[in-house]
């Protein structure tokens, strides 16, 4: 190392966790045995571009995640603020990230991002709900699978999402009820997602139905989504209810979904 005014040297130096790290820094003064010196302006450019105007900290939960080389995972996130999102989670499938976990379909809570120019970088989680009954419940896990891509399928980037961030929340907490049908849940969940993206067709043949479908379907489409799951049904409402909403995602919804393909097959 050359002890001259206005040369880039390197130095070891203690950050701030402890360890010791090699950089290049700039002599600006040298007196009595005094080394004095500033990081090169290049640096500070660069830390100043990844200040923290360049964080994002949304509320969401992640409905789609896709490995993406050895160790990394593409996320898709549905977000209250920005609407769908979608984010790279580096070293997320590597064992003992902090990103291991949180890098995982039905995780719920506080998604800390970096907004790079073309797409987001996730830097940190906190998780409030992992839904992890469903991770343990066969059937359970197929029709929260199916509640994910549903709103894969409706959702937007930037817009208004919060209803079927809403919906989702609480349909999910719902197939983890113990005295909740999960047919019933899931007819809720297609009539209410229909209805929010404002493609509801309505009851056009009210006379084919018994009166209990009826209101029950007015109830579903009427009622605010905090107050959905409160109610039961006799089975031959449920039947009929069945046969509404199947009837309606079929003429409404142009695409086949893998994971209903599974659960006509168990339920």
């Amino acid at each position: 190392m050359q002890n001259r005014k206005g040369r880039d040297v390197k130095c070891t130096r203690m950050d701030g966790a402890g360890l010791y790290r090699q950089d290049r820094y700039t002599i600006i003064w040298l007196t009595r045995g005094i080394l004095i010196w500033k990081r090169p302006k290049v640096r500070q450019e660069r830390y100043m571009s990844m200040g923290t105007e360049d964080f994002v900290i949304l509320t969401g939960m992640i409905i789609k995640a896709e490995p993406l080389g050895e160790y990394d995972r593409r996320v898709v996130i549905l977000t209250k603020e920005r609407g769908k999102i979608s984010a790279f989670a580096k070293g997320s499938r590597r064992p003992g990230n902090r990103l291991m976990a949180p890098a995982n379909p039905f995780s719920f809570g506080q998604f800390k991002l970096y907004a790079g120019r073309s797409s987001y970088n996730m830097l940190d989680a906190d998780i409030s709900n992992y839904f992890e009954e469903l991770r343990q419940d066969f059937s359970g896990a197929y029709y929260g699978m199916y509640f994910l891509e549903i709103c894969d399928y409706y959702t937007r980037e930037n817009n208004d999402e919060t209803g079927m961030l809403k919906l989702l929340y609480q349909s999910l907490r719902a197939l983890t009820a113990p005295n909740f049908e999960n047919k019933l849940v899931r007819y809720i969940f297609e009539i209410k997602s229909v209805m929010l993206n404002g493609e509801f067709p309505g009851i056009k043949q009210k006379d084919s139905f018994m009166e209990s479908t009826v209101y029950t379907i007015d109830y579903i489409v009427k009622t605010p989504v905090e107050k959905l799951f409160s109610f039961q049904v006799k089975p031959e409402v449920l039947q009929e209810l069945g046969t509404f909403s199947r009837e309606m995602c079929k003429r409404m919804i142009d695409r086949n979904f893998k994971s209903l393909e599974i659960l006509e097959n168990i339920e």
